[in-house]
C-alpha cells in the first residue's frame, strides 16, 4: 500500500515509543493491527465483490449469446417446418386432385362398360356382336390303361451243403 521501508518503520516505533510511552504503546499496536485487519478484509471483500460482478456480467454476455442462438435455432427450425408444411400441402392437393381425376375415370369405365338395360340374365348373349360363343362341352372319357400286373420272380434259393463226416 505504501512504500515504507524497514528503517522509516523502526523510526515510526520509536516515535510513538517516545509520545505514547511504554504503558499505552500495547494497546495502540493492538487496536492499529485491529483496523488494518479490517481495512484487509473490507479489500479483499471489495476485490471479491468486483471479481463476482466481472464473472456474472460476463455469464449475462453468455447467457444472451446463447438465447440468441436459441432463438436462431428456432427460427429457422419454424422456417423449415412451415417449408416442409407447404410442400406437404401441395403434394395433399395433388393427391387430392389425382384421387377426383382416377375416381372420374373410373366411373366413366363403369358406365361404358356398364350392361345396357335392354339386356337381361336372360338375353343370349352369345348372338351379341363382341360376345364369344360358348362351345358344347364335348368331354369323351377315355379308359385308362390297365396296369399290368407285376408278377415276383422267385430268387433262388442256395443248397444246404452239410458235410457228413
Amino acid at each position: 500500500m505504501f512504500d515504507v521501508s524497514f528503517t522509516e518503520l523502526i523510526v515510526i516505533g520509536v516515535v510513538a515509543l517516545i509520545v505514547l510511552g511504554p504503558e499505552r504503546l500495547p494497546k495502540v499496536a493492538r487496536t492499529v493491527g485491529h483496523l488494518l485487519g479490517r481495512a484487509q478484509r473490507y479489500v479483499h471483500d471489495v476485490k471479491s465483490d468486483i471479481q463476482r460482478e466481472i464473472e456474472l456480467d460476463e455469464l449475462r454476455k453468455f447467457k444472451q449469446q446463447i438465447d440468441s442462438t436459441a432463438q436462431d435455432v428456432n427460427q429457422s427450425l419454424r422456417s423449415a417446418t412451415d417449408s416442409l408444411r407447404a410442400s406437404g400441402d401441395s403434394l395433399r392437393a395433388e393427391l387430392d386432385d389425382t384421387a377426383r381425376t382416377v375416381n372420374e375415370a373410373a366411373a366413366d369405365i363403369q358406365r361404358t362398360i356398364a350392361p345396357h338395360p335392354a339386356i337381361t340374365a336372360e338375353t343370349d348373349t352369345s348372338k351379341l356382336p363382341g360376345t364369344p360363343a360358348t362351345l358344347p362341352a364335348t368331354a369323351a372319357a377315355e379308359p385308362t390303361p390297365a396296369a399290368p400286373a407285376a408278377s415276383q420272380a422267385e430268387a433262388p434259393k442256395s443248397p444246404s451243403t452239410g458235410n457228413a463226416t
